[in-house]
């Protein structure tokens, strides 16, 4: 069904998708579904969409607030899920306002001495392990919409490779110091630095300098944890390059989520984008 399940995967065992924003967790739950697996949900609530609240009925779906710990492990349970699937994100500022935290929540945090989304999520994987479910990888049944190595589209702007390289460095180090994954730079120098912002945000600066041959490089951590940290690239991020006039986005294959694959295809071929993967 997919190269990132892991070996022994039940394929009859129930599955709880953790789910926040954006088309990725309802893209997860159709592919799932359709290949037949049990699945459950866990909507954040004010995050998810509620497209991907509408594929599960109402006996199968809770929605939770992101900070009541408990209560989502609780819905797990009952749910029955050997499995759970996070996919999503939850916006920046809800992490410092209207988190709600339970009492789980608070006693995960305060035992954390470095607070960032490694050490959160992992501590967060251990409570679901104590809770009776396998944390997978948040790839899973989305092979097709994968970021593949090479020219992805035609070739609409000549960029010497030696600018890509230093790019792929300067993100790849960034990573490596979990400041962010993505940076834009141009013909060897660095433009902007993806931090807690996020992507879009960081494109938007670097469209401001209003500069040629500006390429995105967007890659993971060495030991990335894809069970809750799975860079996406979305229409609405190629949006926002063709606004800024970013016309190279270049993607860690077999990391980085194209979702909606076929259809940020054939935007980047009318906007003029070109994607490359390495």
């Amino acid at each position: 069904m997919s190269q990132f399940l892991p070996p022994d995967f039940d394929r009859t065992a129930t599955v709880g998708l953790i789910a926040g924003r954006g088309v990725y967790p309802r893209l997860i739950a159709e592919k799932a579904l359709a290949a037949g697996i049990d699945m459950r949900l866990i909507a954040f609530e004010g995050e998810a969409a509620q497209e991907t609240i509408d594929v599960f009925p109402e006996d199968k779906r809770q929605i939770i607030n992101v900070g009541r710990v408990g209560s989502w492990l609780k819905a797990l349970r009952t749910f029955g899920c050997k499995y759970t699937i996070a996919a999503g994100q939850v916006k920046p500022g809800k992490l410092f306002r209207d988190l709600k935290p339970d009492f789980k929540a608070t006693a995960l945090l305060v035992k954390l001495k470095r607070k960032n989304a490694h050490t959160i999520f992992g501590a967060i994987a251990n409570e679901l392990a104590a809770n009776g479910q396998t944390a997978l990888d948040a790839r899973c049944f989305l092979d097709d919409q994968m970021a593949t190595p090479g020219l992805m589209t035609k070739a609409y702007e000549k960029v010497e490779d030696t600018y890509i390289q230093h790019g792929i460095e300067i993100a790849t180090e960034m990573a490596r110091l979990d400041i962010g994954q993505g940076v834009v730079v141009r013909k060897g120098t660095v433009l902007a630095v993806e931090a807690f912002e996020g992507t879009d945000p960081m494109l938007k600066r670097a469209g401001g300098f209003k500069a040629d041959q500006l390429v995105f490089v967007k890659t993971v951590k060495r030991q990335q944890d894809y069970r809750f940290d799975v860079p996406v690239f979305g229409l609405r991020t190629l949006e926002i390059m063709a606004e800024h006039r970013i016309g190279t986005a270049v993607l860690k294959a077999g990391s980085v989520i194209m979702v909606e694959k076929e259809k940020i295809l054939a935007t980047a071929a009318k906007k003029k984008i070109q994607l490359i993967g390495f």
